[in-house]
């Protein structure tokens, strides 16, 4: 007993993060197993037996699957882009622009949809995208609308609602780094005359990549497996890989297709994300390696 409250006392911290690891066990990585399991096996009933078979991720590379999946692909990336351009700018004015004292009610007042519902938020825009709405008959007053149009059940509206529910995801960890940037930086590119533009170019925006990258990670996964804003704003018109595992698991009861799409839906963002690390790390020893041999050629060329 005495050794083992040595090793409590020395390892405290490690085993205060025991039931978090335990979480993640039987929630996250037990359940992944069973997705594998399931999408490598077929189990017959009359011999009780399982075989192996890759039947299921044949199915999955056909011409029918591959539309659905650029349909998710096209979801995703343009809801990132509009969910960075839009977020961008507001936490840049958050994080550098405003006072601290007001600063804590705006990230407040932009958290807050966030703890909503995501069904009552994609019924709000159901609500203002409909065809008497007050959101349209506004654009039809405006002139940006020739006459009173239904916008739901279409790309716009699924887009409109993805960048709703996302955008906070966006915005937080662009709006973290910049807060902590040594704001000494632009006092110092301000005394070497450096504009507004040439700052934000040369050093907010470099600082800020850290942000911009988990942004990235952080609404472009979930996008892409998106169903249930698809569903309800899209009016079931374009069919995402979403809405495909959804069908398996819960209507045709085919849980072993669903289990392979799933874990191709969840292997593919992955693989991007660590093919754009490696050309990252690439690109960062390549620019070491011509730098070392620019300073070589220079010291050469000063030797005579």
């Amino acid at each position: 007993m005495k050794r083992l409250r040595v090793l409590i006392a020395e390892e405290f911290s490690y085993f205060l993060a025991c039931p978090v690891l335990l979480w993640q066990f039987f929630f996250l990585y037990l359940p992944l197993a069973l997705l594998v399991l399931y999408s490598f096996c077929d189990y017959a009933e009359a011999t009780g037996t399982f075989t192996f078979t890759l039947k299921y991720y044949r199915d999955i590379f056909s011409a029918v699957y591959f539309k659905v999946f650029l349909n998710s692909l096209s979801v995703a990336f343009t809801t990132t882009m509009i969910s960075f351009a839009i977020a961008y700018p507001v936490a840049y004015f958050l994080a550098l622009k405003v006072r601290k004292r007001f600063r804590t009610i705006l990230l407040f007042s932009l958290i807050l949809p966030s703890w909503t519902s995501l069904i009552v938020q994609i019924y709000a825009w159901m609500f203002l995208l409909d065809k008497n709405s007050f959101l349209n008959q506004f654009f039809y007053w405006t002139g940006l609308l020739p006459q009173s149009i239904n916008l739901t059940n279409s790309y716009f509206s699924v887009i409109v609602g993805m960048v709703s529910v996302y955008l906070p995801f966006m915005i937080l960890p662009i709006f973290t780094v910049l807060e902590r940037m040594d704001k000494r930086l632009l006092e110092a590119a301000a005394d070497l005359g450096a504009g507004r533009f040439d700052t934000l170019r040369r050093v907010v925006f470099p600082q800020s990549l850290p942000g911009v990258y988990a942004g990235f990670v952080l609404v472009f996964l979930p996008s892409f497996g998106e169903f249930a804003v698809p569903t309800l704003l899209g009016g079931g018109k374009t069919i995402f890989l979403g809405n495909i595992i959804v069908n398996n698991f819960l209507i045709s009861r085919d849980w072993r297709a669903g289990a392979a799409l799933a874990l191709v839906m969840v292997s593919f963002p992955l693989t991007m994300i660590f093919l754009a690390y490696c050309l990252d790390t690439l690109h960062k020893k390549f620019q070491r390696v011509a730098y070392a041999l620019y300073t070589d050629f220079m010291k050469d060329v000063d030797n005579g």
